[in-house]
């Protein structure tokens, strides 16, 4: 199985779509068992490194992400700036995409000026019409994950995922999902 469940000391598990705190506003998965792929974890890992050596923690809301749970988000938004159309295939359900923001070494997370999954335009990468400690946030959080080899979603601060993601096929289901939707 190409997927590994997120274990790190630096890095906390919130799985939004475990809760109906979401988009959706009710729950998605019945686990809060956070998924990557083998590669993506390590890249992870480096990025939670990055992040203690600067006194702070990751905050991880999703990732692998079932195509169930894909069809769920596009039910309830289907607009692909933000939800990947399940037919065409997401970076999430090939396990190589992350959301998450950056907390304080305490667990406090950071002010990104928006909500996690509010999708609107303020959630922008590069906005200037947000608070000046929230765009200073931003930057630390792509500067940690951009080193440790991550991509950005322009439309979303808190999404990253591996380069070149459709090397990675999607996963199935009945093996990788089983374990977030049962």
């Amino acid at each position: 199985m190409p997927l590994q469940e997120i274990k790190h000391p630096a890095i906390d598990i919130d799985l939004r779509y475990a809760t109906p705190d979401n988009v959706t506003g009710q729950t998605i998965y019945h686990h809060a068992i956070a998924f990557l792929h083998k590669d993506a974890l390590a890249a992870l890992a480096r990025a939670a490194e990055l992040a203690v050596a600067q006194g702070f923690r990751l905050r991880v809301f999703d990732a692998y992400r079932p195509s169930a749970a894909q069809w769920r988000l596009w039910g309830a938004l289907p607009n692909p700036m933000f939800v990947a159309d399940p037919r065409i295939g997401s970076m999430h359900t090939r396990g190589v995409a992350v959301d998450l923001t950056l907390s304080q070494a305490d667990g406090t997370p950071l002010d990104m000026g928006t909500a996690f999954d509010e999708m609107t335009s303020q959630s922008c990468h590069g906005r200037t019409d947000i608070s000046l400690p929230a765009q200073h946030n931003r930057r630390l959080l792509l500067g940690v994950m951009t080193a440790a080899g991550w991509a950005h979603h322009p439309h979303e601060w808190w999404h990253y995922n591996l380069p070149d993601p459709t090397r990675y096929p999607p996963l199935s289901d009945e093996v990788e999902g089983e374990a977030l939707l049962k």
